[in-house]
């Protein structure tokens, strides 16, 4: 994506927070547009990250945008209860649709499916597989953004694929750039602002740490898990490869 074809957003800064962790997410199973809801580690996830969430906004005048996918949604209004705020959903904010891989683990996609799940882990178009092209992702999701009111920050509350796509698509990365930064964990967040008129990724896989004693459990300590960018602080982790849908 070219930076003419940028559409100019109505914000300066956007944090991009995907949901808590869900059954699904445990059993490396591909999500997409289904609507499987978070499970115990996903809610304790959002109570976890939401004040830290809050503390980083700096007291700026704030939106929160959602999928309106309940995972999302729910994972959201921890966050919107905290500031006191309406929740907005939108289903541009949508995970990646991945046509007939939806439902269906790893494993099952390499057996029944394995040219595209090559083309897949080589970062390759998928063919015959339904669902949306990354393109048309990028593009839904920056219309959603192109309609929020003009405030100082917007957190915006998505999916594993579909937060990569708009990381991409407003660092202007091309096709062959894709997986440049690894996928977000669940619960994790990336902070973007717009300086010298381009979008710039300020941190990335951001996230509040390790659920509290007695909550964790090793797979959610992997969930909540950081990559973080040099300078930027948090508690660097091991990458979410549980996770089928972040790498679509």
């Amino acid at each position: 994506m070219t930076a003419a074809a940028l559409p100019e957003l109505p914000v300066g800064r956007l944090v991009v927070w995907r949901h808590g962790r869900t059954g699904w997410n445990a059993a490396g199973r591909f999500q997409g547009q289904l609507d499987p809801p978070l499970d115990d580690v996903g809610r304790a996830q959002a109570a976890h990250a939401a004040p830290h969430l809050l503390a980083g906004l700096d007291g700026q005048d704030a939106v929160v945008l959602s999928s309106d996918l309940v995972r999302a949604a729910d994972t959201a209004r921890v966050l919107t209860d905290l500031m006191g705020v309406e929740l907005q959903l939108d289903e541009r904010l949508r995970e990646h649709g991945m046509g007939a891989w939806e439902g269906l683990t790893r494993n099952e996609i390499a057996d029944r499916f394995p040219e595209q799940y090559a083309d897949w882990l080589a970062g390759r178009p998928v063919l015959g597989r339904g669902g949306e092209e990354t393109a048309a992702v990028a593009a839904r999701v920056l219309a959603a953004l192109q309609d929020l009111p003009p405030v100082e920050v917007a957190v915006i509350v998505t999916h594993g694929g579909t937060s990569g796509r708009l990381i991409e698509a407003l660092l202007e990365l091309g096709p062959g750039q894709r997986r440049v930064f690894g996928p977000l964990g669940n619960c994790a967040w990336s902070e973007l602002a717009r300086q010298s008129g381009r979008w710039r990724l300020l941190r990335h896989n951001f996230s509040a740490g390790p659920l509290p004693e007695g909550v964790a459990t090793r797979r959610a300590a992997q969930d909540t898990g950081t990559t973080v960018l040099p300078g930027t602080g948090g508690q660097p982790g091991p990458d979410p490869v549980q996770d089928a849908d972040a790498v679509g």
